[in-house]
């Protein structure tokens, strides 16, 4: 059920962060008109769904704003995250915001009318989410039937995934009407992320211009960790090799997935974008270009 028309509902917060306090800026210089393509809002005045998993504090507008100046970036991709389900009232006001600079990819389910996805196209969503780890609001069964609703709308599909699954439900990405944009690096496992057999499954379907992936969640499958996550960035790397127009990167601000003493440092993680694609063409056409027209910049 889509809960859009319900008053945001109070709840009690979480204690506060501080985002930006002793950051330090990327080594990394972005270009002009650079776009971090994955990054969520958490506020408490909006209720998380019944039984969300993740519950993390605020994560609000402005700290995001701070954490753009801190890289260097000028456009970005709200995306609903599981813990609010169908309620995109949230993502709505913050592309709102954002002034134009801001789009979104919301979390819809088989209930919602042609009339709700024209609002949410008019508030600057450009794609749905299929969250399947774990299975929330939405299930594999869902993709085929709301991908054929919204290719109208010149939107795409997005998909947060294990690479096992990824791959079982492999018929499924091969055979929509719109692009399928697979999360962090399709969650290939670790090590030898590269001999998976969804990584020749995802690059197959880039090749065949049916799919974009994000480079980003470098720490989700790391095995190496942080501050360099060498694994993850050797997956980047390849992927940006086999279809430089077809990958984009993302911060995945304010890592929900990850406890509070482990939250990754963004501007190591930019640095290690970077360093998985060298270049400034290469990279101007990952945070610029594939964005643009993505997401439908103007």
């Amino acid at each position: 059920m889509n809960r859009q028309d319900l008053q945001p509902c109070p709840e009690a917060p979480a204690p506060p962060v501080r985002w930006s306090e002793g950051a330090q800026p990327p080594a990394t210089r972005v270009p002009a008109g650079a776009c971090d393509c994955h990054h969520h809002i958490y506020d408490a005045r909006f209720a998380f769904a019944a039984g969300a998993a993740l519950r993390p504090g605020d994560a609000s507008v402005d700290d995001y704003r701070a954490l753009q100046r801190r890289l260097g970036t000028t456009r970005n991709v709200i995306v609903q995250p599981s813990s609010y389900g169908t309620d995109n009232r949230l993502l709505l006001e913050s592309i709102r915001r954002f002034g134009g600079h801001a789009r979104g990819v919301a979390v819809v389910d088989a209930d919602v009318t042609q009339a709700q996805l024209r609002v949410l196209h008019r508030g600057g969503v450009r794609g749905i989410r299929f969250n399947l780890a774990p299975a929330g609001a939405t299930t594999l069964a869902m993709v085929r039937p709301l991908a054929a609703r919204i290719a109208p709308l010149g939107w795409h599909v997005q998909v947060n995934a294990p690479a096992a699954l990824l791959l079982e439900a492999r018929a499924v990405w091969a055979d929509l009407p719109v692009p399928v944009v697979f999360d962090h690096l399709a969650r290939l496992p670790q090590p030898g992320a590269t001999k998976h057999p969804a990584f020749d499954m995802v690059c197959g379907l880039l090749g065949q211009a049916k799919a974009y992936v994000k480079l980003s969640g470098f720490y989700n499958e790391s095995v190496l960790g942080a501050p360099g996550y060498a694994d993850a960035v050797q997956v980047a790397a390849a992927y940006a090799r086999e279809a430089p127009q077809r990958v984009l990167w993302g911060s995945d601000w304010p890592h929900p997935t990850e406890q509070p003493d482990r939250i990754p440092d963004d501007s190591a993680l930019l640095d290690a974008f970077a360093e998985g694609v060298p270049g400034e063409a290469a990279r101007t056409q990952v945070l610029v270009d594939n964005p643009a027209m993505l997401y439908q910049f103007s």
